[in-house]
């Protein structure tokens, strides 16, 4: 990708943190699909040839460990999918998943992301790549994603999880404590999380290394 400007848009103030120090335009979206839209957006309006979705993500197949990269061929959002940029996907490292399922919300249980696998086929699901994938058809934009699993599809999420972000994509601390507090029993699995989601940073720095 010499010579085209690249913009990438992540939901997490600790996702953009993976990039500093690159060449690339980065946009933080907090979260959510609305804020992604905006972000994506406002990197085009900066002059972003290309958009990559980028960032963590929740399996849906139960074959992908926590912390494995994933760069789909397409991402199926609201029934459609939208093919990613051939180029772009081969320079993020070649595809090695059909779909990424463009959530609008958590999925929180493990059976529900077994049912979504089930009806989709899509190897994970993440709440930005859908929006990015609409804006960049609307702008004329080439896109692509790569994400990491944090969450694999066996597991349940705990509580906290689901409060933790604020509007800007940062750890609200206090709100976490207090759902701890509340529900202590959570511990375990707020901490093999913290982990895994540790395995899926870690995997996407690798990548970005690769790019240059």
């Amino acid at each position: 990708m010499d010579g085209v400007k690249i913009g990438f848009v992540v939901g997490l103030a600790a996702e953009a943190a993976l990039l500093r120090g690159t060449r690339f335009m980065v946009a933080v979206g907090g979260g959510r699909p609305a804020g992604a839209a905006a972000a994506a957006s406002r990197l085009i309006e900066l002059g972003a040839e290309g958009l990559v979705s980028f960032g963590l993500a929740g399996g849906l197949d139960a074959a992908l460990a926590p912390g494995s990269a994933v760069v789909p061929r397409a991402v199926l959002e609201a029934g459609r999918a939208y093919d990613c940029d051939p180029g772009l996907v081969q320079w993020l490292g070649g595809a090695n998943a059909a779909v990424m399922f463009a959530g609008g919300d958590i999925v929180v249980s493990a059976v529900e992301k077994g049912r979504l696998f089930a009806q989709s086929g899509a190897a994970a699901v993440d709440l930005e790549s859908g929006a990015v994938a609409l804006v960049a058809a609307a702008r004329g934009v080439k896109f692509a994603v790569l994400r990491a699993v944090a969450d694999p599809a066996w597991r349940d999420l705990p509580p906290a999880a689901l409060i933790a972000l604020n509007s800007v994509g940062k750890i609200g601390f206090l709100r976490v404590l207090g759902s701890v507090l509340r529900e202590p029993g959570q511990v375990p699995g707020l901490l093999g999380l913290a982990r895994d989601a540790g395995a899926a940073r870690r995997a996407l720095v690798v990548r970005v290394r690769g790019l240059g």
